[in-house]
């Protein structure tokens, strides 16, 4: 058990755009569902993910694709918390999060070792989380979402989403550091797919620097999603690679600070050329 949580450097400085690698511990996942649901296959892939220079790594025990429903703690905590202890114990180093909405699943991936809680919901599901944030001193991730995962690509509409996404953003910033979050603790991310259309999501890359300019990191999660596949027609998730790489591009120009996703050894490349060219 990790008595108190270490806030690694890459929290720290991210003046420099990175990637963070989604680590699936689910059955369902939209893209990757399965493939890491046994912990020692899981933890294989995050020393892939190292070795082809994430980051952070994201550790998911709940599918949030749309229509996918809750997975109770208890299950939550069986996925994830094996998988957690054994990154932390062989990557020291490495940024490491746990994708949840529970507060209970929360404070138990932080005492595995995780430093970072990434919060579809902004804080909004479980009222215990903004809690255990501020005690543990973690980085907390805010997202933007219409709905819930099992509702949310029900007709999304908006009059003008990304100042919508902006102002949403600006106040649950807000409302954590009300509650004790450190600011230097909080990203903000727009949640590209969660409750938009196509034209959503292409608006809210467009005028990202609306968002960069609230004042924290923002991270960006665009790998595989299903408006890639609608524009390009590709259907299956795994052929969206180039479409993922162009807009996690253009997300590492626009000012992201964060890219999540599933091809890390491509996905970092990209950032690390866009870094190169703007100087960031």
């Amino acid at each position: 058990m990790v008595s108190q949580p270490n806030t690694h450097s890459v929290w720290d400085d991210l003046s420099r755009p990175v990637v963070m690698g989604i680590l699936n511990v689910t059955p369902d996942s939209f893209s990757d569902g399965g493939a890491f649901a046994d912990a020692d296959t899981a933890v294989a892939y995050a020393d892939r993910m190292v070795a082809d220079g994430v980051a952070i790594i994201d550790v998911g025990p709940e599918s949030t694709r749309p229509g996918a429903h809750p997975v109770d703690p208890p299950e939550q905590i069986r996925r994830s918390i094996p998988v957690i202890r054994q990154i932390r114990r062989r990557h020291p180093h490495v940024g490491l999060s746990i994708d949840t909405q529970s507060a209970v699943v929360a404070r138990a991936a932080l005492e595995a070792g995780a430093d970072a809680v990434n919060d579809i919901s902004a804080l909004r599901h479980d009222p215990d989380m903004a809690g255990v944030v501020a005690d543990r001193r973690a980085v907390v991730i805010l997202m933007h979402m219409q709905g819930t995962p099992a509702t949310m690509q029900r007709d999304p509409t908006y009059c003008d989403v990304t100042a919508e996404v902006t102002a949403f953003l600006r106040n649950r910033a807000a409302v954590a550091v009300s509650v004790g979050i450190e600011p230097h603790r909080i990203i903000l991310d727009p949640g590209i797919g969660f409750g938009k259309t196509v034209d959503h999501n292409l608006e809210l890359l467009r005028r990202l620097p609306e968002i960069v300019r609230i004042g924290f990191p923002v991270l960006l999660g665009v790998s595989r999603k299903a408006f890639i596949g609608k524009i390009l027609d590709l259907s299956d998730p795994r052929s969206r690679l180039a479409g993922s790489l162009a807009c996690a591009a253009a997300a590492a120009l626009f000012g992201a600070r964060i890219i999540r996703a599933h091809d890390v050894r491509e996905t970092v490349q990209a950032v690390r050329l866009i870094a190169e060219l703007t100087g960031r």
